[in-house]
């Protein structure tokens, strides 16, 4: 009988990371006291598989459409690249990057 191979979560968290970095609007991961120093924390098992992730949000942008389409991203991503469904996908605003120079 043939199982299906287990991923380790730091390779799904790897991921779900990538995925997030490439919604613009997204200025980069919270690297910090989160989950022991990383922004991507990957919990559950198969039925509840969750990720909880921390993000930079680009100054003036809207927290619910970037977090919205991070979510949308990570669930896509780790569906074609992974074959998983999540259950859940928490997005967490840690900060918001600087104002653009002034001109």
């Amino acid at each position: 009988m043939e199982r299906d191979a287990l991923i380790s979560p730091d390779v799904l968290a790897s991921y779900a990371a990538d995925a997030a970095r490439e919604v613009p609007g997204v200025a980069g991961l919270a690297e910090g006291p989160l989950h022991r120093g990383k922004a991507v924390s990957v919990s559950g098992d198969e039925e509840t598989l969750g990720v909880e992730i921390a993000l930079v949000l680009e100054w003036g942008r809207s927290a619910s459409e970037v977090g919205d389409e991070v979510q949308r991203r990570i669930f896509e991503y780790l569906k074609s690249m992974a074959k998983v469904s999540l259950a859940s996908i928490d997005v967490v605003v840690a900060g918001v990057g600087p104002p653009p120079p002034k001109r």
